[in-house]
Order: C-alpha cells, then structure tokens, then sequence
C-alpha cells in the first residue's frame, strides 16, 4: 500500500474523531463517592494471629494481621485487620506478610480508626497478562498486530472518554453510543485494516447494521415492555447520579457496544470473502458472487450466533444455577425484567449480526465489481488491499 494513498484521509479522519472527543460533556462537579474511592493499598507486615472460627454452618480459618497503609491520609501507619473472623469468605488464599491488599478506614464518632480487609492488589499479575497478551499478538500478527492494539487502545479510549462523559451529563444514552461506535469502529478499522477498498465496504455494512440493530433493539424493548432497570448496577446509578439518566436508553446503549466486537469480525471477513472469490474468478456476475460469498456467511453467521449466545449464558451462569436450585420455572423467569433483557440483547444482537451478512455481502460485490474503474481514484480510495478478513 502506497502511504500517500491512505495517510491523507485517515488523518483527515482521526482529526474529526479526536476533535470529536475533546467536544466533552461535563460532568456533575460536586461527584460522589465511587466504588473503590474510599479505599487505599497497604502491606501486610506480620500475621499475629490465626485459627479457626464457625460462621454459621460454616467453618473456616482466620487471621489478625499487622498492616503498612502505603497511601492516603494513613500513610507509613501501622494498623490491624481480620481476615475471615467476621464473614464468611473462601479458603483458598490466606495473606502472608509481604502481600498488598486493599482495605477500607473508617473512623468512629469516638475517632477511633479501624481498617477493614476488601480485596487483594492484582495489578502486577494483571500488568504481566497484558505483557505476554501484548507480545502474542505482536509476534503472530507482526506489524498488523501492533496495529491492533492501537486500535484497542482506542476503543477504550472512545468508551471513556466519550460515551461515558456525555451519558453522565444526561445526553441521549442510544444516540451516544451509535455516534461513539460508529467512530470507533472507522478509526480501529482503518488502522487496524489500511485505507482500502475492502475497508470502506466493511466500514460502510458496519455503519448499516448498527442503524438496523438499534432499530430493531428500540422496537423490541417498547414491544416487551423493558425500561433497562433488571441491572442492579443501574438502580445504584439512580441513587449516587445527580443528573437523570435515560435506563432505557442505557441499555440500547450497552446493546449496541456489545455487538461491535462480534460485528466486527463477521464484518470484515465477509467483506474479504467477497474480494478474495472475486479475484480468482473476475467473470462472476453479482448472482454468481453472492451466492459464493453468502455460502461462506452463512457458516460463518452460524457459528458467531452460538458463540453470541455461549456467552451471554456463561455471565449469567450464576443466577441460571440459582434459580435452578430453587426448582423454579424456566418458562416464567423469562417474564422477569433482568432475564427479558437478556434475551433482548442476545437475540437482537443475533439479528444484527445475520443481517450483517448479505449486507455486507451486497455492498463488498458493489465495490469489488468497480476495482477496475475506481484505480484512478486510487490516491483518494486507496488500493484493493488484501487481509482485511480472517478465517476460524
């Protein structure tokens, strides 16, 4: 690929996309405490004491340690913490000294402190997946695959930076997120695939399903009657957010970000399924290619909409297996809102994706049948590039 066939154009795109993003919305000035804001790392120097305690019906081993605060207002103190005296908590781990945790400080009305046990610091462990995560990629996807972690990068990015800002702020959650994901996916892809033909083919089906997807995801949640609070999450929100947020909104939001990555993949080899049938055999007419191209989609379609719905089920395992030991009717849990919406989201994102499929299929034919006539514009367009898909 010639630099100057696509360096132009993507800048021109990026520029819009970061001017975009710094048009932030505020957010409320006064805050609130967040999860995890009242909390600091520490150190545990000593364990002073451990044993055995009932908790119910359950018994398990405890432990009073001797902490280091490393942050905050309690900086270089000393204090002590019960690790399983009070709760019941799992015996697979139990601190040693040199471990970081996390705890909460409270104060009493006497201005007695007292420091509690919250979790483990899991950032080095994490640091190191990302690491080897990071070298993967790079090693078997080479230049491409530092291109895709810079995509990556900016879809957090875009996630952060954007969507979130301008829904605190009481923007329209729907419109948000289409406006966000449709940035998002036409920075990531172009630098994750090039300026080229192929890319515009599946940007552009991209830009079409998402317009599908939420359509149908609006008419679906008036159908069944969904306002987007089964998340306990969001009636939290309620409760701390000083601005109103639009739930229903929210989670045709989060329906439509949840179906990018999956979109993304069905898109961009559909796409170059079509340019790659086209090339070994130019003489196919549209029927011809199409019916080539779809073949291939539909085997593809078929095992995206399973994996859809495997994980979908897989994070909500723990309340399938809670309602199961309650003996309970899977025919009537459907009329529950925080399980409806489930449903909603899974199998409207499964729609999304197989109309994703002759979409792209149909606009991946219109340019592939114009290579020829669109090389003069090649400069502008840029080439007919080659990768933009892979294969399962």
């Amino acid at each position: 690929m010639k630099k100057s066939s696509w360096l132009f154009p993507f800048l021109l795109l990026l520029g819009v996309t970061i001017y975009t993003l710094f048009d932030q919305a505020q957010l409320p000035g006064d805050g609130f405490a967040t999860f995890g804001a009242d909390t600091v790392r520490a150190e545990v120097a000593q364990i002073i004491e451990e044993g055995e305690i009932q908790l119910g019906e359950s018994l398990q081993t405890y432990q009073i340690a001797r902490i280091n605060i490393l942050e905050g207002a309690y900086e270089g103190i000393e204090m002590e913490i019960d690790y399983g005296k009070r709760q019941v908590r799992s015996d697979d781990y139990l601190l040693k000294p040199g471990d970081k945790i996390i705890v909460t400080i409270s104060k009493t009305p006497e201005n007695v402190v007292n420091a509690y046990f919250v979790d483990y610091v899991r950032v080095a462990p994490i640091l190191w997946l990302a690491f080897f995560f990071a070298v993967a990629i790079i090693l078997i996807s080479q230049w491409k695959g530092v291109r895709a972690m810079l995509s990556m990068a900016f879809s957090l990015y875009v996630i952060i930076g954007y969507i979130i800002p301008h829904i605190l702020s009481g923007d329209d959650p729907l419109a948000v997120s289409i406006v966000g994901s449709i940035l998002l996916l036409a920075v990531t892809l172009y630098l994750t695939y090039g300026w080229t033909l192929k890319t515009h083919a599946a940007v552009v089906s991209m830009v079409l399903v998402l317009l599908i997807t939420g359509a149908l995801a609006g008419l679906f949640v008036v159908f069944a009657k969904l306002n987007g609070s089964g998340d306990e999450n969001v009636m939290f929100l309620m409760q701390l957010s000083e601005t109103p947020i639009n739930l229903r909104g929210l989670f045709l939001g989060g329906l439509i970000i949840g179906a990018l990555g999956v979109l993304d993949d069905l898109v961009t080899t559909q796409a170059s399924a079509v340019f790659e049938l086209h090339h070994a055999n130019p003489s196919l007419g549209f029927g011809g290619l199409y019916g080539a191209a779809m073949r291939i989609g539909q085997d593809h379609v078929a095992a995206t909409v399973n994996t859809l719905v495997l994980a979908y089920a897989g994070a909500s395992l723990p309340m399938l297996l809670m309602f199961s030991l309650g003996r309970g009717d899977y025919g009537y849990i459907v009329n529950f809102s925080f399980i409806a919406e489930e449903i909603v989201r899974t199998l409207v994102g499964s729609l999304g994706l197989i109309a994703a499929v002759p979409i792209t299929t149909a606009i991946a034919i219109f340019f592939a049948h114009r290579v020829d006539s669109l090389r003069a514009w090649e400069q502008v367009l840029g080439p007919e590039g080659s990768g933009v898909g892979h294969g399962h």
